[in-house]
């Protein structure tokens, strides 16, 4: 129970890692309002003790669900900003409204999220957490993910300057870095003929797996607690050692 009576502002928060992190939040003790397009998820019961339906673009609807959540919680203690959509191809074939509308999901939105609950409920508190979802290709490049790519390393970044503006009035600011997690987003590598694609990415986890957004909200649930306080601006891989290094197969020389 370590975030008991806190409150959670969380959006992208009806299907993935966002509503893991509901899940693991309310769990935890954690009062959770979710914040994504259409429907809460099973109907509005459970985790949740709020919703709101809106798009992270749209900046008069987030103000609104902000605002409300502060008049009827009395506070945002933690910030979850897990919206976000998959896409882009290499530059040369990559529309403009594809660009436009990944950076503007991924990066704009959690700018728009971010500034709200800060101006309305985290600077007059003097206190908050705030966790932003970028991924392993925020700090490293992947294949035909141009927009992809250049929006997380976006968040990474904006993760940092926020951690620098408002650290000494008690705003902490950390993001996630999650490897291939098993959620609607990559659902599409399980799609016929990419079966060697999905087994090879699978294989590059030094772990041998893709990942469960339950283990990303764990990770999630620490950042947003006490026994993360002396830590910001740091961007945390839960990527089953994607980044940490490589196998080229000699260590089945050793039975490994």
């Amino acid at each position: 129970m370590r975030l008991n009576n806190k409150v959670a502002f969380i959006t992208g928060a009806s299907s993935g890692i966002g509503a893991a992190c509901a899940q693991r939040f309310a769990d935890e003790g954690a009062v959770v309002v979710g914040f994504d397009l259409g429907e809460a998820p099973n109907g509005g019961e459970g985790q949740l003790a709020g919703f709101h339906a809106g798009d992270v673009r749209d900046e008069q609807g987030v103000l609104a669900a902000v605002q409300a959540t502060v008049a009827e919680r009395g506070r945002i203690d933690i910030l979850v900003n897990a919206a976000g959509v998959a896409g882009g191809a290499p530059i040369h074939v990559l529309e403009q409204d594809e660009w436009d509308r990944v950076v503007d999901i991924n990066l704009k939105g959690t700018f728009l999220v971010t500034k709200h609950v800060i101006a309305s409920a985290m600077l007059e508190q003097r206190s908050g957490s705030i966790i932003n979802l970028a991924s392993i290709e925020g700090v490293e490049g992947m294949d035909v993910a141009s927009a992809y790519n250049a929006s997380k390393g976006g968040v990474v970044l904006l993760t940092r300057q926020i951690a620098v503006d408002y650290g000494r009035i008690g705003i902490r600011s950390n993001c996630l870095c999650p490897g291939f997690i098993e959620t609607p987003m990559t659902a599409m590598l399980r799609s016929p003929g990419l079966e060697a694609i999905a087994e090879k990415i699978a294989d590059a986890h030094l772990l041998g797996r893709f990942g469960r957004p339950e283990e990303v909200a764990a990770a999630a649930a620490f950042l947003a607690s006490d026994d993360a306080s002396f830590i910001t601006g740091h961007a945390l891989l839960v990527d089953g050692g994607l980044t940490a290094g490589h196998r080229f197969g000699l260590g089945s020389m050793f039975g490994l």
